[in-house]
């Protein structure tokens, strides 16, 4: 059991199933296929655990929350942080965009690829729509609707995987408990424990499973995708990637700053969660791990943590805002549209919107949203769509790392207290572990105490004799 799990966190196994994974896609596409397949049931098996973990760990983590200091300040403090990476993300994604101009001068062969592509595919992408009042059913393209964050029915958004209304559900449900005594609760709060420890261990085997969906993925793409528009496409893939990893960089200084510790030992620690992000392509799956991280290995409250990332992992959605930013810069170069710094102003806010609109969703159905960036600029959003879907995948891995570390980065902002407090506890604990004992008597009690002391001795040789005599 421990050589599965040391191999499907280790990083150099991981990129080489990744290799033979592309290589298996080339030369043999059926056992790229079977290996997909597998690595689909992976997914099925961490979601099925991961949507009742999200509860119960918000469940847990409002309840610590709440007894923290100044617990309202702390959940302003996510909200905040949550628009302050987003709006980061998106305004510096569009200002990134126009000045690297990604989709710019491409060949007349490469613009023709292209047109090929979106006119293969069939039926568009369709429009965006957000239905604030509706059914609540996706439509092509993706849709939002208000019914997604406040449910009728708590069970239904369970059974349907919504993950706003179970957040909704979960958080009501939360401050409602919290207000009970510890006597009333503490029946409850064994049985959630007792589910919380069997979910951890349900995703902790199904990422063994990790190297077969990271080996099947890369077949898949391998065998499915063209070379011609990854070239193609190569200006956005290449940008967004360089973009992404600087931004992680920067994420992953500001914790170690935070927790005060060094740069390589944070990122030591935070290697599993970041690892299982990239890799799986699942915004969950790395939930339990990067709790864990945050908590014992970096010492922040867990009771932060376990409210904020699996907040974090719907709401701070800087990785999509980041996406929609600059593949909307692609296209709008791609379709020879100018674009003045009022534009970028709008592509920053516009991928903001959407980046929230999305929340809940993973995969490619996240591509959708952003229509609602190219409708902004009067962009052709059915063919922008299918071309985004082309590449997708291999964007899908990058957009999840940076929003895991964007939550990461809320937690150590929010456990702000905990650095204070830790820093007086461990001062007052060594104050207290230098403190010499000190033991002062009068003359009286002195006199008193040695007296007692010759009573006593007296005393027991005086028995000892008489034991001796009889």
């Amino acid at each position: 059991m421990r050589w599965p799990k040391r191999f499907s966190h280790s990083t150099p196994a991981l990129l080489l199933c990744m290799a033979a994974g592309g290589l298996a896609g080339t030369i043999a596409p059926p056992v790229g296929t079977a290996a997909y397949r597998v690595g689909q049931l992976y997914l099925v098996l961490v979601n099925m655990a991961a949507v009742p973990l999200l509860v119960v760990a918000m469940f847990f983590g409002l309840r610590q929350l709440l007894a923290l200091p100044r617990p309202t300040l702390r959940v302003a403090m996510v909200l905040g942080f949550s628009l302050v990476a987003v709006a980061l993300s998106g305004f510096g994604g569009a200002l990134a965009g126009g000045l690297g101009g990604p989709g710019q001068h491409l060949p007349e062969v490469v613009r023709v690829q292209l047109g090929e592509l979106v006119l293969g595919s069939g039926s568009g992408a369709g429009d965006m729509a957000i239905a604030l009042f509706g059914d609540g059913k996706a439509t092509t393209g993706g849709s939002f609707s208000l019914q997604e964050l406040v449910p009728d029915s708590f069970f239904g958004a369970l059974a349907d995987g919504h993950a706003l209304g179970i957040l909704t559900g979960t958080i009501l449900f939360g401050m409602a408990f919290s207000a009970l005594s510890g006597e009333q609760v503490h029946m409850l709060n064994g049985i959630f424990e007792s589910i919380y420890r069997a979910l951890e261990t349900i995703i902790e085997h199904a990422n063994l499973l990790l190297p077969v969906l990271v080996f099947g993925t890369a077949a898949h793409l391998a065998s499915h995708t063209d070379r011609a528009t990854l070239d193609a496409m190569g200006g956005l893939l290449g940008g967004f990637g360089m973009l992404t990893l600087l931004l992680c960089t920067v994420a992953v200084v500001a914790i170690s700053v935070r927790a005060r510790a060094p740069f390589a030992d944070v990122l030591s620690g935070l290697k599993t969660p970041m690892l299982v992000g990239l890799m799986s392509g699942s915004a969950v799956a790395p939930v339990p791990h990067t709790i864990e991280a945050m908590s014992t290995r970096l010492g922040f409250s867990r009771g932060v943590a376990e409210l904020v990332v699996p907040f974090g992992m719907v709401f701070v959605r800087a990785g999509s805002a980041l996406y929609f930013s600059m593949a909307t810069v692609f296209v709008a170069n791609l379709y020879d549209h100018p674009l003045g710094a009022d534009d970028l102003l709008l592509i920053g806010g516009a991928s903001m919107v959407a980046a929230f609109a999305s929340a809940g969703r993973d995969g490619v159905a996240t591509v959708g949203y952003a229509g609602i960036v190219l409708s902004a600029l009067q962009l052709p959003v059915e063919a922008a769509v299918v071309l985004l879907a082309a590449v997708d995948p291999i964007c899908d891995g990058l957009r999840n790392l940076l929003n895991l570390l964007a939550v990461c980065m809320a937690v150590a902002f929010v456990s702000a207290g905990l650095a204070t407090e830790r820093t007086v506890a461990d001062t007052a604990s060594l104050a207290a572990s230098q403190t010499v004992l000190r033991f002062a008597f009068t003359r009286a009690q002195l006199a008193l105490a040695l007296g007692c002391m010759l009573t006593a001795a007296t005393l027991i040789v005086l028995i000892g004799v008489g034991v001796g005599a009889r």
